[in-house]
This record gives structure tokens, C-alpha cells and sequence, in this order.
């Protein structure tokens, strides 16, 4: 449910709410809590972390609404705060802007318009926690988060959560950009690095789409985990974006000729190991995962072609009622003393 906080001295305020929003709340759509002034707030946010937006007003006694913002983006900048208030010119409102308000409403209150915020500030808000807990699976996506959620993150309560080692049942795909590397032979290197991030950006966001995550950017390939339900369908719908989008691209290149990318893609599932490796004297740890299976992918993904998504045998087992595949040659891999058996995703 979503738990809303609303601060301001005026009782009206609340009798309002609860009359113009009681179908909502009948519904188990909002959850309103209430506060007369800014300490009253601050001592119910931390009692209870499942707050995700409040709505305050400026003028309030002991601590005023502007004030409340200063210290909200101290002790929680995950929760994001919609001004009410009946002093709407621009100085209050550039001010509260300026120190982190989501959005600013005007007195009299449009209760119809006071719902679509709401609902704006809530999806902003669930869209940040998602980020946070991906950041948590993995560290990579921090220079994608605003520097007061990564202090946040800090704390000791999230240092505990990234410590935990533990085997997992997933899948994970490596994505090679095919034919990359003599791009970066014959091109300037800021070209070569923009490509690359415009490639990594669709590639990053087809995974996260479909609920996987970056465990790492290797070189011009892409490494990423799907846990949890269905996990290898996940892997093999978010591969198949992948191909669609890239295979949309065509760069009109300086030193070389056109080029139009490509990948080629390998799935392996099943037991691996998850947690941080790395060097502790060097404070460099990545939370990954580490394995046969994950080598496998990898291993599998080197016997593809431009356009192709393949996968090995305990994957194919998951997906085959779903996925049409087709049988391909057996592949002699590194480290194993049989040949593996491959299947080419067709649809």
C-alpha cells in the first residue's frame, strides 16, 4: 500500500482528505498518515520506513515545511515531498525546489489535480527504489544515482545487505556487440566510446525491462543475471528486444564503412554463486556471480554468430515450451572433457 504522510497545522486539511479521497483510500489505493508540524513528521518517518511521499505544507509552528525539506534529504532522500501551500510565488517556490521538493500544489487545494501528482510522485518513487535495489545487485549502476541516495546507501544496514554470499538458481547471458573491435581499431576513441555507451544504454535497458540485471560491462560485451521466476524465459525475451532494437541501427562512420551493429548472444542456467568478489585491501568488490554455468554462457555465446541467441541444455529444458529451438552442432569448450550441447533460439 501506498503510505502517504501529510504535514500541516490546519485540521481542515485532513477532514478534506479523507472525505474528497475515501473512495482511494476505501480501495487500499493511498494510506494517509498525519502530522501537525515538521518535528511531528520527522519523529513518524523515523518510526516508520514505509513512507514514500509526503505532502506538507510551508507555515507551520517549530518547524516549517522549507526547514523539513533541509533535513528530509538528510535522513531519507528516497522519499520525495509535494509542497501544498498557500503562498505560491515564485521566491517559496524556487525555494522549495531548490531543496528537493518533487512537486508544489496552490491553495485552495484541486483534489482531482492533488491525485494526479500523487500518482506521479508515487511512480517516481517506486522507479528509485527499484534503481537502489538494483544498485545493491550491482554496484556498477551507481553512476547512474543522484550522490544523496548513494550516502544513503551507506548506511550500515544496506553494508549488511551487500555483504551476504549465497548460492542462487538463475540465468545468466553474455551479449558480444559483434564486429566492434575493428570499429575501435579505424575510429577516433571519443566516437568509439559514445557508440559503445549508445549500444550499452539499449542493451541495459531491454535487461532491466524484463526484470534481469548488469552483473558487469566486459570490454564490448555485456554480462547480465535473471533470477527468480520463469528467469530463463525472462533471459531469452530480453535477448530477442536486444536483437530487434540494435538491428535497427545504421552509422554512417568517418574511417570506416557503415556499419550496422549486431550481437550475438549466450544463455546458460542454473546453480552459481552469488556475492562480492574482489580485493578487500584494495576496497574494489563486485557483487557478481561466479561459476561453471557462468563460464558456460560465456564459452556458449563464443560459438555464435551475428543475430544469434543460443543456449545450453539446462536452459533449453526450462524454455522449450515456449520458445522454439533449434538443435546445433555440439561445442567443444574449454574445461570440459565432453562436448556441450547447444540450441539456437528461433522465435
Amino acid at each position: 500500500m501506498n503510505k502517504i504522510l501529510v504535514v500541516d497545522d490546519e485540521q481542515d486539511l485532513e477532514v478534506l482528505i479523507k472525505q474528497k479521497l475515501r473512495k482511494q483510500i476505501r480501495e487500499g489505493k493511498y494510506q494517509f498518515v498525519f502530522a501537525s508540524d515538521g518535528l511531528e513528521a520527522l519523529k513518524i518517518i523515523n518510526n516508520d520506513n514505509s513512507i514514500q511521499t509526503i505532502l506538507s505544507d510551508i507555515n507551520m509552528p517549530r518547524l516549517d515545511g522549507l526547514s523539513l525539506l533541509l533535513k528530509l534529504n538528510e535522513i531519507n532522500p528516497l522519499i520525495k515531498t509535494v509542497i501544498l501551500s498557500a503562498y505560491g510565488d515564485m521566491d517559496n517556490i524556487r525555494t522549495a525546489m531548490n531543496r528537493g521538493a518533487f512537486d508544489f500544489l496552490c491553495k485552495p487545494i484541486n483534489f482531482e489535480d492533488l491525485e494526479i501528482t500523487i500518482d506521479k510522485t508515487l511512480e517516481y518513487v517506486n522507479q528509485l527504489q527499484s534503481t537502489v535495489q538494483a544498485i545493491r545487485e550491482n554496484n556498477i549502476l551507481k553512476m547512474y544515482v543522484d550522490p544523496t541516495v548513494l550516502q544513503y546507501m551507506t548506511r550500515s544496514e544496506f553494508a549488511q545487505d551487500v555483504t551476504v554470499n549465497e548460492t542462487i538458481e538463475a540465468s545468466v547471458a553474455f551479449i558480444d556487440i559483434c564486429g566492434f573491435t575493428s570499429i575501435a581499431e579505424n575510429e577516433a576513441p571519443d566516437i568509439v566510446v559514445k557508440l559503445l555507451n549508445k549500444y550499452f544504454d539499449i542493451i541495459v535497458k531491454e535487461i532491466t525491462n524484463y526484470g534481469g540485471y548488469v552483473d558487469k560491462f566486459m570490454g564490448d560485451a555485456v554480462m547480465a543475471v535473471f533470477k527468480g521466476e520463469f528467469h530463463a524465459d525472462k533471459t531469452v525475451e530480453a535477448s530477442l528486444a536486444v536483437i530487434q532494437q540494435i538491428s535497427t541501427i545504421h552509422e554512417d562512420l568517418q574511417a570506416s564503412a557503415s556499419y550496422h551493429p549486431n550481437v550475438s548472444i549466450g544463455i546458460n542456467s542454473g546453480e552459481m554463486v552469488s556475492g562480492n568478489i574482489g580485493s578487500v585491501s584494495l576496497k574494489r568488490l563486485d557483487y557478481t556471480v561466479i561459476g561453471d554455468v557462468v563460464n558456460t554462457a560465456q564459452r556458449i555465446q563464443a560459438h555464435g554468430s551475428p543475430g544469434e541467441i543460443l543456449v545450453g541444455e539446462n536452459t533449453y529444458e526450462l524454455i522449450k515450451q515456449a520458445f522454439v529451438c533449434q538443435r546445433k552442432d555440439d561445442a567443444v569448450v574449454k574445461n570440459k572433457t565432453k562436448p556441450i550441447q547447444i540450441y539456437q533460439v528461433v522465435e
